[in-house]
């Protein structure tokens, strides 16, 4: 079997796990399904609080525009990024909003408990029944001083052991009851964790923003897809930068804060979101073309025509059901507007999605 290949040097997850989840049909390969991940971004001048209150209200924007998930990321550390608790962060979307599933974009699980996972998100399941989603990853999320500060044990390193926390997560997940249960999805930029997706039966989400060399690695994740009690066939997102402007040279201009941040941050200078003015500035400066960096990133940049376009062609290479769309920018404002140019260009409020989004 060619999973065994691919994941020669991987850990490869047992399976007894029990097989009762929510069960989670997979989307109709006819309709692509669009949704936000959301870093919340601190734009330069602002604060945390700012930055965290622009998450609530941009939820509530992409929640009347038809978007099917909003989830948060987790980030520690960082002058640019605001949410370092997605459940913190939740809470407060979902009762924001009334259709749109909010979840964890994801929750770092190597630094947490699983049961302490478990029985925070069984607290939101109940307060939000059927809304909330339990994004899982391996990533530290942060520098490796700031994880090593993140372990209460710090006498030693920290053990190499997700597949065991998965498990366990997976397992007490499937003691609760079926209302009480989020929807379980793996997240990952690398084969080990299309094996593991792929072994448990979940559905999976690759990060394209982290690792735009993906297609083989979903391939293969669908390929090798064992069947389980929550999800009878294999299911694909793909989380994306995309920036939306009225003009080309908007939308490209705009991704000039994303692209000195990612510039710093391989530096090991992580900063606030800068303004656009700023960061035109620093590459001219650097001596660096705008469209070289970040090194090995894909950024979507473009008018409605254009991104709708680059979307649908990128969901193909992924043979993707979905697509996560993520951006960073300075501006609020610009960035409700770019989620609004897609929406359009999709015709989110008057197309199919809104109705499988409310039968979600």
């Amino acid at each position: 079997m060619r999973l065994q290949t691919l994941a020669s040097g991987y850990t490869h997850l047992n399976r007894t796990v029990p097989r009762r989840i929510n069960k989670v049909m997979p989307e109709s390969s006819a309709h692509l399904t669009l949704s936000v991940l959301d870093q919340s971004p601190i734009p330069e001048g602002s604060t945390i609080g700012d930055a965290l209150r622009n998450s609530i209200d941009l939820a509530r924007l992409v929640d009347d525009l038809g978007y099917k998930r909003y989830w948060v990321a987790e980030h520690h550390g960082s002058p640019g990024l605001a949410c370092a608790s997605p459940e913190a962060l939740i809470g407060p979307i979902a009762a924001a909003t009334s259709r749109i599933r909010v979840g964890s974009g994801g929750v770092m699980l190597p630094h947490y408990s699983p049961l302490k996972v478990v029985e925070t998100f069984r607290m939101l399941s109940g307060l939000f029944a059927g809304r909330i989603d339990l994004g899982i990853g391996r990533a530290a999320g942060t520098s490796p001083k700031v994880a090593f500060a993140l372990q209460r044990d710090r006498r030693q390193p920290a053990p190499d052991d997700f597949p065991e926390q998965l498990n366990e997560l997976l397992t007490r997940l499937h003691s609760m009851n079926a209302d009480e249960t989020p929807e379980p999805w793996l997240l990952g930029s690398s084969g080990q964790s299309a094996v593991w997706a792929a072994e448990l039966g979940l559905p999976y989400v690759f990060a394209d923003f982290i690792n735009s060399d993906g297609p083989d690695i979903t391939a293969d994740y669908r390929r090798y897809f064992r069947p389980s009690d929550h999800l009878s066939s294999p299911r694909t997102a793909i989380a994306a930068w995309v920036i939306c402007a009225p003009t080309e040279e908007e939308a490209f201009r705009l991704s000039y804060s994303l692209r000195m941040m990612g510039v710093l941050l391989y530096r090991g200078r992580p900063i606030a979101v800068p303004t656009i003015e700023r960061a035109e500035q620093f590459l001219k400066t650097e001596g660096v073309s705008p469209d070289t960096v970040p090194v090995g990133r894909r950024i979507i940049t473009g008018t409605a025509a254009t991104v709708r376009a680059a979307i649908e062609a990128l969901a193909a290479e992924y043979s993707a059901e979905e697509v996560m769309i993520v951006n960073i920018l300075h501006d609020h404002a610009a960035r409700r507007r770019s989620y609004e140019l897609i929406a359009e260009a999709f015709d989110l409020e008057n197309s199919d999605h809104r109705e499988e989004r409310e039968l979600v």
